[in-house]
C-alpha cells in the first residue's frame, strides 16, 4: 500500500481514499458517541453552522471544542461524553482540526475517520477494499501533531499487513504536545481521563466512514469484515 501523510493545507488534490486522523480528541469522541448509541454524526464546517443545524433540529446534540457555550449540549471530551445516553440521536460535531480535515477530503471516494480507539477496524477496512493508495490526513498542528502522525503510521502498517506493534506509536502519542496540554489543563473542556481514553487501542470494533448525504458530511459507524473473510467490499 502506498501511504502518504499530509496536513490539511498540503492537500493539493482530492485523494481516492483518505483516512482523517484526530486522536486528541475529535475521532475518539466520535467513536464514544457511537458507542453511546448515536445514530450518526454531522460534521459541521463552522460553529455558526453547528448552531444553525441545532436550531433547525432541537433534538440533535451539538458539541464543540473548548468550554461549554450557549447553544451547545456538550464539549469535545471523551471522558465527559462517555456517561451521556445518545441512543438514536444525531450529533453535530465541530472541532478545531478533525472535522476540518474530513470536510477537506469530502470528494474522496472513501473517507475514514480514525484514532487509536478504532485503529485495527480502520486497517481492516483498508485491507478489505484492497486500497493501493491511501492519503492519511494528519489534522493536528498543521500536520505536525505527533499523536495523529503516530496513529496514521500505525494504521498504515497494520493495513499493509506488516504486523506493526503499537507500543512505540502509543508512547509517541502519550508524549505529544496535545497530550501534555490536555493533562496540564492548558485546554478547556477536559476530563482527567481524556488522554488515557484517547490512547485506548482498539477500544471499539467498528470503523467510521464519512460521506456526503444531501448537503451534509455525515459520519457513521461501519462494521468490518472478520480476518477470515477480508474480501473486497
Amino acid at each position: 500500500m502506498d501511504a502518504r501523510f499530509l496536513g490539511i493545507a498540503e492537500l493539493a488534490e482530492v485523494p481516492s481514499v483518505a483516512v482523517v486522523v484526530d486522536v486528541m480528541r475529535a475521532y475518539t469522541v466520535a467513536a464514544w458517541a457511537f458507542a453511546q448509541g448515536a445514530e450518526k454524526i454531522v460534521l459541521a464546517g463552522s460553529l455558526d453552522e453547528a448552531l444553525a443545524l441545532k436550531g433547525r433540529h432541537p433534538d440533535w446534540v451539538a458539541l464543540k471544542d473548548g468550554p461549554a457555550a450557549a447553544g451547545f449540549d456538550a464539549v469535545n471530551s471523551p471522558g465527559l461524553l462517555r456517561s451521556v445516553d445518545l441512543g438514536g440521536r444525531t450529533v453535530v460535531q465541530k472541532t478545531t482540526a478533525g472535522t476540518v480535515g474530513a470536510l477537506a477530503v469530502r470528494e474522496a471516494d472513501l473517507v475514514l475517520c480514525a484514532g487509536f480507539v478504532v485503529a485495527e477496524a480502520t486497517a481492516q477496512v483498508l485491507r478489505a477494499r484492497e486500497c493501493g493508495s491511501v492519503t492519511f490526513v494528519v489534522t493536528g498542528e498543521d500536520g505536525r501533531a505527533d499523536e495523529d502522525l503516530a496513529c496514521a503510521q500505525y494504521i498504515a502498517g497494520r493495513a499493509a499487513g506488516a504486523g506493526t506493534a503499537a507500543a512505540e506509536y502509543l508512547r509517541r502519542a502519550g508524549g505529544s504536545r496535545a497530550a501534555h496540554e490536555l493533562a496540564t489543563g492548558v485546554r478547556q473542556g477536559v476530563h482527567p481521563d481524556d488522554v488515557a481514553l484517547c490512547l485506548e487501542l482498539d477500544r471499539f470494533p467498528f470503523a467510521m466512514v464519512a460521506a456526503a448525504e444531501d448537503s451534509l458530511m455525515i459520519l457513521r459507524p461501519c462494521a468490518v469484515p472478520s480476518p477470515a473473510d477480508e474480501t473486497p467490499l
